[in-house]
Protein backbone atom coordinates (compact mmCIF):
# COMPACT_ATOMS: atom_id res chain seq x y z
CA UNK A 1 0.00 0.00 0.00
CA UNK A 2 2.38 1.98 1.08
CA UNK A 3 4.48 1.47 -2.20
CA UNK A 4 1.38 2.18 -4.20
CA UNK A 5 0.89 5.90 -2.42
CA UNK A 6 4.86 6.72 -3.42
CA UNK A 7 4.49 5.65 -7.02
CA UNK A 8 1.15 7.76 -6.93
CA UNK A 9 3.22 10.29 -5.77
CA UNK A 10 6.66 10.59 -7.63
CA UNK A 11 4.04 10.21 -10.51
CA UNK A 12 1.80 13.51 -9.70
CA UNK A 13 4.88 15.34 -8.75
CA UNK A 14 6.55 13.98 -12.84
CA UNK A 15 3.17 15.19 -13.67
CA UNK A 16 3.46 19.03 -11.90
CA UNK A 17 6.88 19.29 -12.99
CA UNK A 18 6.14 18.63 -16.77
CA UNK A 19 3.32 21.20 -16.86
CA UNK A 20 5.73 23.78 -15.19
CA UNK A 21 8.21 22.93 -17.86
CA UNK A 22 5.49 23.37 -20.09
CA UNK A 23 4.35 26.69 -19.07
CA UNK A 24 8.08 27.99 -18.88
CA UNK A 25 8.60 27.07 -22.24
CA UNK A 26 5.40 28.88 -22.96
CA UNK A 27 6.50 32.00 -21.67
CA UNK A 28 10.44 31.97 -23.09
CA UNK A 29 8.83 31.15 -26.73
CA UNK A 30 5.88 34.12 -26.22
CA UNK A 31 8.81 36.47 -25.27
CA UNK A 32 10.76 35.14 -28.23
CA UNK A 33 7.61 35.48 -30.41
CA UNK A 34 7.18 39.50 -29.10
CA UNK A 35 10.15 40.85 -29.08
CA UNK A 36 9.52 40.39 -32.75
CA UNK A 37 5.83 40.58 -33.29
CA UNK A 38 5.11 44.02 -31.17
CA UNK A 39 7.49 46.37 -32.98
CA UNK A 40 6.30 44.65 -36.36
CA UNK A 41 2.63 45.32 -35.23
CA UNK A 42 3.50 49.02 -34.31
CA UNK A 43 5.67 49.32 -37.54
CA UNK A 44 2.45 47.69 -39.62
CA UNK A 45 -0.70 49.17 -38.00
CA UNK A 46 0.83 52.85 -38.02
CA UNK A 47 1.90 52.35 -41.17
CA UNK A 48 -1.40 51.53 -42.55
CA UNK A 49 -2.85 53.68 -40.49
CA UNK A 50 -1.18 56.86 -42.67
CA UNK A 51 -3.08 55.32 -45.33
CA UNK A 52 -6.68 54.80 -43.27
CA UNK A 53 -6.10 58.03 -41.95
CA UNK A 54 -5.65 59.80 -45.46
CA UNK A 55 -9.01 58.09 -46.46
CA UNK A 56 -10.56 59.63 -43.83
CA UNK A 57 -9.94 62.99 -44.67
CA UNK A 58 -10.73 62.33 -48.15
CA UNK A 59 -13.83 61.09 -47.07
CA UNK A 60 -14.76 64.13 -45.25
CA UNK A 61 -14.15 66.22 -48.20
CA UNK A 62 -16.47 64.16 -50.28
CA UNK A 63 -17.72 61.10 -51.53
CA UNK A 64 -15.84 61.48 -55.19
CA UNK A 65 -12.61 62.23 -53.27
CA UNK A 66 -13.36 59.35 -51.44
CA UNK A 67 -14.30 57.03 -54.48
CA UNK A 68 -11.28 57.87 -56.41
CA UNK A 69 -8.38 57.25 -53.60
CA UNK A 70 -9.86 54.18 -52.67
CA UNK A 71 -9.87 52.63 -56.31
CA UNK A 72 -6.08 54.19 -56.76
CA UNK A 73 -4.91 52.44 -53.95
CA UNK A 74 -7.11 49.35 -53.34
CA UNK A 75 -5.95 48.59 -57.51
CA UNK A 76 -2.80 50.15 -58.28
CA UNK A 77 -0.95 50.88 -55.06
CA UNK A 78 -2.47 47.61 -53.51
CA UNK A 79 -1.44 45.87 -56.85
CA UNK A 80 2.24 46.74 -56.60
CA UNK A 81 2.51 46.84 -52.90
CA UNK A 82 1.69 43.24 -52.93
CA UNK A 83 4.50 42.56 -55.55
CA UNK A 84 6.98 44.90 -52.92
CA UNK A 85 5.53 42.81 -49.84
CA UNK A 86 6.04 39.64 -51.32
CA UNK A 87 9.47 40.25 -52.96
CA UNK A 88 10.74 41.70 -49.70
CA UNK A 89 9.27 38.82 -47.51
CA UNK A 90 12.00 36.44 -50.10
CA UNK A 91 14.60 38.84 -47.90
CA UNK A 92 13.27 38.09 -44.63
CA UNK A 93 13.44 34.24 -45.62
CA UNK A 94 17.06 34.53 -46.23
CA UNK A 95 18.43 36.95 -43.86
CA UNK A 96 16.75 34.73 -41.12
CA UNK A 97 18.06 31.76 -41.80
CA UNK A 98 21.43 33.44 -42.52
CA UNK A 99 21.17 34.51 -39.07
CA UNK A 100 19.75 31.74 -36.99
CA UNK A 101 23.02 30.22 -39.08
CA UNK A 102 25.39 32.64 -37.50
CA UNK A 103 26.52 34.31 -41.25
CA UNK A 104 25.65 37.39 -40.12
CA UNK A 105 27.72 39.17 -42.81
CA UNK A 106 25.36 37.83 -45.46
CA UNK A 107 22.33 39.73 -44.45
CA UNK A 108 24.13 43.06 -45.97
CA UNK A 109 24.32 41.55 -48.97
CA UNK A 110 20.88 40.55 -49.21
CA UNK A 111 19.31 43.70 -48.17
CA UNK A 112 21.54 45.19 -51.06
CA UNK A 113 20.59 42.58 -53.59
CA UNK A 114 16.71 43.41 -52.56
CA UNK A 115 17.11 46.78 -53.13
CA UNK A 116 18.58 46.04 -56.82
CA UNK A 117 15.69 43.99 -57.29
CA UNK A 118 13.11 45.67 -55.85
CA UNK A 119 14.14 48.74 -57.49
CA UNK A 120 13.98 47.75 -60.28
CA UNK A 121 10.03 46.21 -60.13
CA UNK A 122 9.10 49.40 -58.72
CA UNK A 123 10.21 51.17 -61.99
CA UNK A 124 8.56 48.83 -64.19
CA UNK A 125 5.60 49.56 -62.24
CA UNK A 126 5.58 53.68 -62.34
CA UNK A 127 3.85 53.74 -65.95
CA UNK A 128 0.21 52.10 -64.04
CA UNK A 129 0.14 55.39 -62.33
CA UNK A 130 0.73 57.96 -64.78
CA UNK A 131 -1.11 56.65 -66.66
CA UNK A 132 -4.17 55.62 -64.39
CA UNK A 133 -6.82 57.93 -65.88
CA UNK A 134 -7.03 56.40 -69.05
CA UNK A 135 -6.86 52.61 -67.48
CA UNK A 136 -9.72 53.17 -66.07
CA UNK A 137 -11.63 54.83 -68.85
CA UNK A 138 -10.89 52.23 -70.33
CA UNK A 139 -12.21 49.62 -67.63
CA UNK A 140 -15.23 51.26 -67.73
CA UNK A 141 -15.15 53.48 -64.53
CA UNK A 142 -17.17 56.03 -64.04
CA UNK A 143 -15.75 60.00 -65.79
CA UNK A 144 -15.80 61.54 -62.68
CA UNK A 145 -13.91 58.69 -60.95
CA UNK A 146 -11.45 58.38 -63.92
CA UNK A 147 -10.69 61.95 -64.54
CA UNK A 148 -9.90 62.43 -60.94
CA UNK A 149 -7.75 59.64 -60.67
CA UNK A 150 -5.27 61.33 -63.20
CA UNK A 151 -3.83 63.56 -60.49
CA UNK A 152 -4.55 61.47 -57.03
CA UNK A 153 -2.40 58.43 -58.65
CA UNK A 154 0.82 60.93 -59.16
CA UNK A 155 1.22 61.62 -55.85
CA UNK A 156 1.97 57.61 -54.95
CA UNK A 157 4.79 57.28 -57.09
CA UNK A 158 7.04 58.72 -54.32
CA UNK A 159 5.48 56.31 -52.24
CA UNK A 160 7.04 53.58 -54.03
CA UNK A 161 10.52 53.76 -53.95
CA UNK A 162 9.33 54.62 -50.27
CA UNK A 163 7.92 50.65 -50.36
CA UNK A 164 11.21 49.61 -51.83
CA UNK A 165 13.31 50.82 -49.11
CA UNK A 166 11.30 50.79 -46.43
CA UNK A 167 9.69 47.03 -46.52
CA UNK A 168 13.21 45.28 -46.87
CA UNK A 169 14.92 47.18 -44.42
CA UNK A 170 12.13 46.43 -42.12
CA UNK A 171 12.28 42.96 -42.87
CA UNK A 172 16.50 43.13 -42.51
CA UNK A 173 15.58 44.84 -39.11
CA UNK A 174 13.19 42.04 -38.21
CA UNK A 175 15.11 39.05 -39.30
CA UNK A 176 18.00 40.16 -36.38
CA UNK A 177 15.65 40.89 -33.84
CA UNK A 178 16.49 44.94 -34.44
CA UNK A 179 12.74 45.88 -35.77
CA UNK A 180 12.15 48.49 -32.33
CA UNK A 181 13.26 50.89 -34.35
CA UNK A 182 10.82 50.74 -36.98
CA UNK A 183 7.96 50.24 -35.10
CA UNK A 184 8.83 53.75 -33.05
CA UNK A 185 9.62 55.48 -36.68
CA UNK A 186 6.32 54.30 -37.95
CA UNK A 187 4.43 55.34 -34.57
CA UNK A 188 6.48 58.96 -34.74
CA UNK A 189 5.22 59.14 -38.63
CA UNK A 190 1.57 58.31 -37.72
CA UNK A 191 1.53 60.87 -35.11
CA UNK A 192 2.78 63.28 -37.17
CA UNK A 193 0.62 62.83 -40.11
CA UNK A 194 -2.45 63.26 -38.16
CA UNK A 195 -1.22 66.73 -37.38
CA UNK A 196 0.28 67.49 -41.07
CA UNK A 197 -3.23 66.06 -42.75
CA UNK A 198 -5.77 68.33 -40.40
CA UNK A 199 -3.17 71.83 -40.75
CA UNK A 200 -2.70 71.26 -44.37
CA UNK A 201 -6.34 69.76 -45.18
CA UNK A 202 -8.48 71.81 -42.71
CA UNK A 203 -6.43 74.71 -41.59
CA UNK A 204 -4.62 75.76 -44.91
CA UNK A 205 -7.57 73.98 -47.25
CA UNK A 206 -5.05 72.60 -49.11
CA UNK A 207 -7.86 69.67 -49.90
CA UNK A 208 -6.35 66.71 -51.73
CA UNK A 209 -3.21 67.82 -52.28
CA UNK A 210 -2.38 68.63 -48.24
CA UNK A 211 -3.78 65.12 -47.16
CA UNK A 212 -1.28 63.20 -50.07
CA UNK A 213 1.77 65.94 -49.53
CA UNK A 214 1.40 64.84 -45.89
CA UNK A 215 1.40 61.17 -46.28
CA UNK A 216 4.11 61.36 -48.97
CA UNK A 217 6.27 63.66 -46.45
CA UNK A 218 5.73 60.94 -43.37
CA UNK A 219 6.40 57.90 -45.28
CA UNK A 220 9.85 58.89 -46.44
CA UNK A 221 10.66 60.33 -42.77
CA UNK A 222 10.58 56.67 -41.63
CA UNK A 223 12.86 55.55 -44.33
CA UNK A 224 15.67 58.42 -43.46
CA UNK A 225 15.09 57.34 -39.74
CA UNK A 226 15.74 53.66 -40.60
CA UNK A 227 19.04 54.47 -43.49
CA UNK A 228 20.64 56.73 -40.14
CA UNK A 229 19.83 53.64 -37.65
CA UNK A 230 21.53 50.81 -40.03
CA UNK A 231 24.78 53.31 -41.75
CA UNK A 232 25.09 54.78 -38.31
CA UNK A 233 26.63 51.89 -37.05
CA UNK A 234 23.65 49.96 -35.50
CA UNK A 235 23.89 47.02 -37.40
CA UNK A 236 27.92 46.52 -36.94
CA UNK A 237 27.79 42.43 -37.49
CA UNK A 238 25.25 42.23 -40.44
CA UNK A 239 26.13 45.79 -42.15
CA UNK A 240 29.54 45.90 -43.60
CA UNK A 241 29.39 48.45 -46.25
CA UNK A 242 27.85 48.49 -49.85
CA UNK A 243 29.43 45.50 -51.69
CA UNK A 244 29.84 44.72 -55.60
CA UNK A 245 29.05 41.07 -54.11
CA UNK A 246 25.22 42.36 -54.39
CA UNK A 247 25.63 42.21 -58.00
CA UNK A 248 26.52 38.55 -58.35
CA UNK A 249 23.87 35.77 -57.85
CA UNK A 250 20.75 37.47 -58.24
CA UNK A 251 18.85 35.04 -60.51
CA UNK A 252 18.21 32.61 -57.29
CA UNK A 253 17.47 36.09 -55.33
CA UNK A 254 14.73 36.96 -58.13
CA UNK A 255 13.44 33.78 -58.83
CA UNK A 256 12.67 33.82 -54.92
CA UNK A 257 11.51 37.14 -54.85
CA UNK A 258 8.74 36.59 -57.41
CA UNK A 259 7.61 33.56 -56.20
CA UNK A 260 7.08 35.37 -53.21
CA UNK A 261 5.70 38.31 -54.94
CA UNK A 262 3.13 36.42 -57.01
CA UNK A 263 1.73 34.75 -53.70
CA UNK A 264 1.18 37.49 -51.77
CA UNK A 265 0.10 39.44 -54.70
CA UNK A 266 -2.22 37.06 -55.16
CA UNK A 267 -4.04 37.75 -52.29
CA UNK A 268 -3.81 41.30 -52.57
CA UNK A 269 -4.98 41.36 -56.10
CA UNK A 270 -8.03 39.46 -54.63
CA UNK A 271 -9.54 41.95 -52.76
CA UNK A 272 -8.15 44.83 -55.65
CA UNK A 273 -10.58 42.88 -58.46
CA UNK A 274 -13.60 42.76 -55.99
CA UNK A 275 -12.63 46.23 -55.45
CA UNK A 276 -13.13 47.38 -59.19
CA UNK A 277 -16.05 44.65 -59.49
CA UNK A 278 -17.74 47.31 -56.94
CA UNK A 279 -17.66 49.83 -59.63
CA UNK A 280 -19.86 48.10 -61.86
CA UNK A 281 -22.60 48.31 -59.80
CA UNK A 282 -25.84 50.27 -58.99
CA UNK A 283 -24.64 53.52 -57.00
CA UNK A 284 -20.88 52.47 -57.97
CA UNK A 285 -19.43 55.43 -55.58
CA UNK A 286 -21.26 54.85 -52.66
CA UNK A 287 -20.17 51.02 -53.15
CA UNK A 288 -16.49 51.71 -53.90
CA UNK A 289 -16.76 53.68 -51.02
CA UNK A 290 -18.63 51.05 -48.47
CA UNK A 291 -16.50 48.27 -49.88
CA UNK A 292 -13.11 49.98 -49.70
CA UNK A 293 -13.33 51.24 -45.80
CA UNK A 294 -14.27 47.65 -44.93
CA UNK A 295 -11.44 45.83 -46.76
CA UNK A 296 -9.41 48.70 -45.44
CA UNK A 297 -10.48 48.16 -41.88
CA UNK A 298 -9.90 44.33 -42.44
CA UNK A 299 -6.67 45.52 -43.74
CA UNK A 300 -5.55 47.86 -41.26
CA UNK A 301 -6.85 44.49 -38.59
CA UNK A 302 -4.20 42.02 -40.94
CA UNK A 303 -1.53 44.12 -39.85
CA UNK A 304 -1.59 43.29 -36.16
CA UNK A 305 -1.71 39.66 -37.69
CA UNK A 306 0.87 40.52 -40.07
CA UNK A 307 2.47 40.90 -36.98
CA UNK A 308 2.40 37.40 -35.85
CA UNK A 309 2.96 36.60 -39.33
CA UNK A 310 6.47 38.27 -39.46
CA UNK A 311 7.84 36.47 -36.36
CA UNK A 312 6.27 33.22 -37.42
CA UNK A 313 8.79 33.76 -40.70
CA UNK A 314 11.73 34.81 -38.60
CA UNK A 315 11.66 32.16 -36.08
CA UNK A 316 10.76 29.06 -38.10
CA UNK A 317 13.54 30.78 -40.43
CA UNK A 318 16.10 31.17 -36.85
CA UNK A 319 15.41 27.43 -36.24
CA UNK A 320 15.96 26.12 -39.56
CA UNK A 321 19.39 27.71 -39.61
CA UNK A 322 19.94 26.41 -36.13
CA UNK A 323 19.00 22.96 -37.50
CA UNK A 324 16.63 22.78 -34.08
CA UNK A 325 13.53 21.24 -35.56
CA UNK A 326 11.41 20.02 -32.50
CA UNK A 327 11.87 24.17 -30.72
CA UNK A 328 10.37 25.09 -34.28
CA UNK A 329 7.46 22.94 -34.20
CA UNK A 330 6.92 23.83 -30.67
CA UNK A 331 7.46 28.06 -31.94
CA UNK A 332 4.21 27.04 -34.33
CA UNK A 333 2.00 25.99 -31.86
CA UNK A 334 2.67 28.72 -29.59
CA UNK A 335 2.20 31.21 -31.94
CA UNK A 336 -0.80 30.12 -33.69
CA UNK A 337 -2.72 29.55 -30.65
CA UNK A 338 -2.10 33.22 -29.44
CA UNK A 339 -3.10 35.02 -32.85
CA UNK A 340 -6.26 33.13 -32.60
CA UNK A 341 -6.63 34.46 -29.12
CA UNK A 342 -6.17 38.19 -30.46
CA UNK A 343 -8.29 37.23 -33.49
CA UNK A 344 -11.37 36.30 -31.58
CA UNK A 345 -10.80 39.45 -29.60
CA UNK A 346 -11.37 41.40 -32.42
CA UNK A 347 -13.93 39.52 -34.11
CA UNK A 348 -16.35 40.28 -31.08
CA UNK A 349 -15.22 43.94 -31.24
CA UNK A 350 -16.39 44.18 -34.95
CA UNK A 351 -19.77 42.07 -34.19
CA UNK A 352 -20.39 45.10 -31.25
CA UNK A 353 -19.36 48.74 -32.63
CA UNK A 354 -18.73 48.07 -36.28
CA UNK A 355 -22.13 50.51 -37.05
CA UNK A 356 -20.62 53.47 -34.92
CA UNK A 357 -16.73 52.81 -36.31
CA UNK A 358 -18.44 53.49 -39.90
CA UNK A 359 -18.75 57.22 -39.08
CA UNK A 360 -15.15 57.62 -38.56
CA UNK A 361 -14.59 56.96 -42.07
CA UNK A 362 -17.17 59.17 -43.89
CA UNK A 363 -20.23 61.31 -43.10
CA UNK A 364 -22.28 60.39 -45.71
CA UNK A 365 -25.31 58.61 -44.20
CA UNK A 366 -25.88 55.78 -47.05
CA UNK A 367 -21.79 54.96 -47.25
CA UNK A 368 -22.14 54.19 -43.53
CA UNK A 369 -25.08 51.88 -43.74
CA UNK A 370 -23.91 50.49 -46.68
CA UNK A 371 -20.64 49.65 -44.25
CA UNK A 372 -22.73 48.61 -41.02
CA UNK A 373 -24.41 45.85 -43.24
CA UNK A 374 -21.60 44.31 -43.61
CA UNK A 375 -20.22 43.72 -39.82
CA UNK A 376 -21.22 40.17 -39.82
CA UNK A 377 -18.75 39.29 -42.68
CA UNK A 378 -15.95 41.29 -41.21
CA UNK A 379 -16.62 39.71 -38.51
CA UNK A 380 -15.36 36.55 -39.73
CA UNK A 381 -12.74 38.09 -41.62
CA UNK A 382 -10.80 39.23 -38.97
CA UNK A 383 -11.47 36.20 -36.87
CA UNK A 384 -9.72 34.16 -40.41
CA UNK A 385 -6.85 36.46 -40.73
CA UNK A 386 -5.66 35.31 -37.32
CA UNK A 387 -5.02 31.45 -39.05
CA UNK A 388 -4.35 32.84 -42.67
CA UNK A 389 -1.35 35.18 -41.47
CA UNK A 390 0.61 32.42 -39.08
CA UNK A 391 0.02 28.96 -41.96
CA UNK A 392 1.56 31.33 -44.26
CA UNK A 393 4.38 32.73 -42.15
CA UNK A 394 5.39 29.27 -41.17
CA UNK A 395 5.84 28.44 -45.05
CA UNK A 396 7.50 31.27 -45.83
CA UNK A 397 9.86 30.98 -43.33
CA UNK A 398 10.40 27.45 -45.11
CA UNK A 399 10.85 28.87 -48.48
CA UNK A 400 8.08 27.23 -49.62
CA UNK A 401 7.36 30.99 -51.14
CA UNK A 402 5.86 29.07 -54.67
CA UNK A 403 3.40 26.58 -53.17
CA UNK A 404 2.01 29.13 -51.33
CA UNK A 405 1.69 31.21 -54.63
CA UNK A 406 -0.38 28.35 -56.55
CA UNK A 407 -2.56 27.79 -53.27
CA UNK A 408 -3.60 31.68 -53.79
CA UNK A 409 -4.16 31.28 -57.36
CA UNK A 410 -6.33 28.30 -56.77
CA UNK A 411 -8.14 29.38 -53.61
CA UNK A 412 -8.66 33.09 -54.50
CA UNK A 413 -9.26 33.04 -58.20
CA UNK A 414 -10.44 29.35 -59.06
CA UNK A 415 -13.38 29.42 -55.81
CA UNK A 416 -13.23 32.78 -54.37
CA UNK A 417 -13.61 34.96 -57.24
CA UNK A 418 -16.53 33.24 -59.26
CA UNK A 419 -18.46 32.61 -55.91
CA UNK A 420 -18.57 36.67 -55.53
CA UNK A 421 -19.29 37.73 -59.23
CA UNK A 422 -22.51 35.27 -59.55
CA UNK A 423 -23.46 36.12 -55.94
CA UNK A 424 -22.91 39.69 -56.48
CA UNK A 425 -24.29 39.77 -59.62
CA UNK A 426 -26.44 36.97 -60.62
CA UNK A 427 -28.08 36.42 -57.43
CA UNK A 428 -27.93 40.76 -57.04
CA UNK A 429 -25.99 40.34 -53.62
CA UNK A 430 -24.53 43.35 -54.24
CA UNK A 431 -21.30 44.02 -51.82
CA UNK A 432 -22.51 41.69 -49.50
CA UNK A 433 -21.99 38.94 -52.22
CA UNK A 434 -18.64 40.02 -53.28
CA UNK A 435 -17.37 39.97 -49.80
CA UNK A 436 -19.19 35.95 -49.19
CA UNK A 437 -16.75 35.24 -52.10
CA UNK A 438 -13.81 36.69 -50.80
CA UNK A 439 -14.48 35.03 -47.77
CA UNK A 440 -14.75 31.55 -49.40
CA UNK A 441 -11.27 31.86 -50.94
CA UNK A 442 -9.70 32.98 -47.53
CA UNK A 443 -11.35 29.41 -46.16
CA UNK A 444 -10.23 27.25 -48.83
CA UNK A 445 -6.82 28.67 -48.17
CA UNK A 446 -6.77 28.29 -44.41
CA UNK A 447 -7.54 24.17 -45.16
CA UNK A 448 -5.09 23.66 -47.81
CA UNK A 449 -2.34 25.41 -45.82
CA UNK A 450 -3.22 23.82 -43.02
CA UNK A 451 -3.07 20.62 -44.23
CA UNK A 452 0.86 21.68 -45.96
CA UNK A 453 2.09 23.10 -43.00
CA UNK A 454 0.80 19.23 -41.00
CA UNK A 455 2.62 17.55 -43.64
CA UNK A 456 6.08 18.94 -43.59
CA UNK A 457 8.65 17.13 -42.52
CA UNK A 458 10.88 19.22 -40.47
CA UNK A 459 14.05 17.85 -40.46
CA UNK A 460 13.92 17.36 -43.87
CA UNK A 461 13.12 21.47 -44.23
CA UNK A 462 16.47 21.59 -41.60
CA UNK A 463 18.67 19.81 -44.05
CA UNK A 464 17.99 21.70 -47.15
CA UNK A 465 18.08 24.92 -45.68
CA UNK A 466 21.61 24.10 -44.38
CA UNK A 467 22.35 23.00 -48.13
CA UNK A 468 21.04 26.20 -49.37
CA UNK A 469 22.74 28.41 -46.90
CA UNK A 470 26.61 26.82 -47.59
CA UNK A 471 25.28 26.98 -51.21
CA UNK A 472 25.29 31.17 -51.20
CA UNK A 473 27.92 31.90 -48.55
CA UNK A 474 30.39 34.58 -49.20
CA UNK A 475 33.50 33.36 -47.27
CA UNK A 476 33.81 37.18 -44.94
CA UNK A 477 37.40 36.66 -44.48
CA UNK A 478 37.61 36.29 -48.52
CA UNK A 479 34.88 38.86 -50.09
CA UNK A 480 37.31 41.05 -50.29
CA UNK A 481 39.23 39.81 -52.67
CA UNK A 482 36.51 37.48 -54.33
CA UNK A 483 33.62 39.88 -54.50
CA UNK A 484 35.27 43.34 -54.56
CA UNK A 485 34.33 44.69 -51.50
CA UNK A 486 33.98 48.57 -51.62
CA UNK A 487 34.18 50.75 -48.33
CA UNK A 488 31.38 51.42 -46.71
CA UNK A 489 29.61 54.96 -48.18
CA UNK A 490 28.38 55.95 -44.11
Amino acid sequence: MDENLELRFIAEREEEEEKNDLKKRVWVETKKIWRIAFPSMLARVTSFGMIIVTQSFLGHIGRAELATFALIQSIFVRFINGILIGMSSATETLCGQAFGAEQYHMMGIYLQRSWIVDGLMATVSVPLLVFASPIFKLLGQEEEIAEAAGSISLWFIPMLYQMVFQLTMQMYLQAQLKNFIVGWLSAFSFSLHLLLSWVMVYKLNWGVAGAMGSLNICCWIMVVGEFVFIFGGWCPNTWKGFSKAAWFDLWPIIKLSMASGLMICFELWYTAILVLLAGYMKNATIAIGAFSICLNFNAWEFMICLGLFGAAIVRVANELGRGNAKTLKFAIKTIMSESICIGMVFFILCLGCWHQISYLFTSDEQVAQVISSLSDLLALSVLFNSFQAILTGVAIGAGFQSMVAIVNLGCYYIVGLPIGVVLGYVLNLQVTGLWIGLLSGVAFQIVILGFIVWRINWDEQVEKASQRLNRWLINEENKEEHNNQIQCLS
